[in-house]
């Protein structure tokens, strides 16, 4: 009971390429769903994030990084900006520093004492 070596290597000489492209593709399908779960999003998040810190205009609040909350007094340059976090006292800032921005008039969250009771 004997097997021919010419006997044992005919068997795998047709599968081997498919056997290959099919170990690949769990790799080829985790980085496709990794692509659209994680890096689609963050990308998204960059482009928003620097729309917005582009927009900035003088009178915007703003929400530092930091958690400090102002009232923009100048646009200084591409950079940088200006603004107010009490009376007198103003700040320069990045603008990559900046978290979030408030038109002017636009409440807070959450801040229900200034509205009025419904009746």
């Amino acid at each position: 009971m004997l097997i021919t070596p010419a006997f044992a290597q005919a068997a795998g000489a047709g599968g081997d390429a498919n056997s290959m492209l099919m170990s690949l593709l769990p790799f080829a399908l985790i980085f496709v769903i990794m692509y659209f779960l994680i890096l689609r999003p963050q990308q998204k998040k960059v482009r928003d994030h620097a729309e917005l810190v582009k927009n900035i205009r003088r009178g915007d609040t703003i929400v530092t990084s930091g958690g400090l909350v102002g009232k923009v007094t100048k646009v200084v340059d591409d950079d940088q900006i200006e603004f107010e976090i009490s009376d007198g006292v103003r700040v320069r800032q990045m603008r990559q520093m900046i978290s979030g921005v408030r038109a002017k008039g636009e409440p807070a969250k959450g801040d229900t004492k200034d509205e009025a009771p419904a009746k």
